[in-house]
């Protein structure tokens, strides 16, 4: 107990430096919300009042959402070894309260930027959502997961000279299943399908999050010392 209490508390003082060192300099914060912003405007201009249906609307949703967190997520631990912390940082805490710290901060700014841009969204398009509750599941659900790719992938390509690259090249097939169930969930939640309906893709999100999590867990360790 006592060294499960010690380990999640170095993941919160490695999510607090992450996020006050992001406050700071507010790299990611401003890739990820100026790219989603962005992207939105130029897409609720493209499509104008046409009325689209929810199997188009719920793709360009999580467009949206995926490459946003592309733009930016990778530099939780490519900050790391362009300050050269990373080796201070491997001394004063385990792997798994690293991973754990910088998972949390991805997931923080993630649901940060889905907060701002979901609503947005739902304006420009004019879309009503009818099973709310349904909704914001699928859209809690797939960030969890897209924001776990997103960090362990980021710890792989750290290292690499064509880091953005490689980060939505190798993040891509990775998060493929859980983009394919989170956009097939938000459709039946935008046509307002009961919950019953939705409960497949509700495992499968779950189901992929506890697996690429534990196994994320498992091979940061070696990952992280290499």
């Amino acid at each position: 107990m006592t060294s499960r209490s010690t380990l999640l508390h170095k993941a919160w003082y490695v999510f607090q430096k992450d996020l006050h060192q992001e406050f700071r300099t507010r790299y990611a914060i401003n890739a990820i919300f100026l790219f989603a912003v962005t992207t939105l405007i130029v897409v609720s201009f493209s499509i104008g009042p046409a009325g689209l249906s929810a199997q188009v609307l719920s793709p360009l949703l999580w467009i949206i959402i995926f490459f946003s967190a592309m733009s930016g997520l990778s530099h939780i631990f490519v900050r790391e070894e362009e300050q050269q912390t990373s080796d201070t940082l491997r001394l004063v805490a385990p792997a798994n309260a690293i991973f754990l710290g910088k998972w949390l901060f991805n997931a923080v700014l993630l649901i940060g930027l889905e907060i701002l841009i979901v609503p947005l969204y739902l304006i420009f398009m004019n879309l009503e959502v009818k099973n709310p509750g349904g909704f914001a599941a699928i859209i809690l659900l797939g960030s969890l997961g897209v924001s776990t790719v997103a960090t362990i992938i980021a710890a792989i390509i750290s290292r690499a000279s064509a880091r953005g690259a490689l980060f939505a090249v190798l993040s891509f097939p990775i998060t493929l299943p859980i983009l394919v169930s989170a956009i097939h969930g938000t459709g039946m939640a935008i046509a307002g399908r009961p919950m019953v309906e939705m409960m497949g893709d509700y495992q499968i999100l779950f189901a992929f999050l506890v697996v690429i999590f534990t196994a994320s867990v498992l091979l940061f360790e070696f990952i992280w010392i290499i």
